[in-house]
């Protein structure tokens, strides 16, 4: 006797090929869902941002100040603000048209590859792009639009972590030197068990106020990206 299974009904599972595609395009949606925080990481202006916010919390040593949340909040509305004229480009030339029904799935997937490739390729070096070319074995692209996305994807992400670090150096020099500075007075004085941790933090973070720190960093960031 055929076995059935509990809570599931008969009709779910359907042999005709239209249900089938159906299913396996949900399941492809999901997919892509899923793989969402991926995306937005790897292929946006958010992996450099959140980088150099991080940078600066550290080189003020104000340990959860501002918290993780702030920090990737204000990294996640920068990188929408950023990236908004790509993500118009994806919205006019694929998304509308397909859901219009003017053109196919595949047709949408490659038209809204453009934008968002032009968009990293800007932001990659030369360097890291043909080690990714080399290694992989691809044909030397002529254009934008013929590099692989295998080989353009890693080398945006080294390219944007080598920003990122240039310019959190920039952002750690000046708080360096206050901590050397208050450093070599407390042992000047004597006072050896006094961590200067604790005296150069209120330097560091008046420091920052008065040249408006958050504004030069965010307007840092965005001039930052061509």
């Amino acid at each position: 006797m055929d076995s059935v299974l509990p809570g599931i009904p008969t009709d779910v599972l359907s042999q005709q090929p239209g249900d089938v595609a159906t299913t396996l395009k949900l399941l492809l949606l999901l997919t892509i869902l899923s793989l969402a925080p991926a995306i937005l990481v790897l292929m946006t202006s958010f992996t450099r941002i959140v980088i150099v916010l991080s940078f600066v919390r550290t080189s003020l040593a104000t340990q959860q100040m501002p918290p993780n949340q702030v920090l990737i909040g204000l990294a996640l509305f920068l990188t929408f603000f950023i990236m908004s004229p790509v993500l118009s480009d994806v919205q006019s030339e694929a998304l509308q048209p397909y859901l219009d029904g003017d053109i196919s799935q595949e047709q949408a997937l490659d038209r809204a590859e453009q934008p968002l490739k032009r968009f990293m390729a800007d932001e990659t070096r030369e360097k890291d792009l043909q080690l990714f070319l080399d290694y992989g074995e691809y044909e030397q692209p002529d254009s934008i639009k013929a590099v692989p996305m295998m080989a353009l994807i890693p080398a945006f992400v080294i390219s944007e972590l080598k920003t990122a670090f240039q310019m959190g150096f920039m952002i750690f020099v000046p708080f360096l030197i206050i901590d050397m500075v208050v450093s070599s007075i407390l042992m000047s004085m004597g006072m050896m068990m006094l961590p200067p941790v604790m005296i150069s933090l209120p330097f560091k973070v008046l420091l920052f106020i008065m040249v408006d720190g958050w504004y030069l960093i965010v307007e840092s960031l965005l001039t930052s990206f061509s």
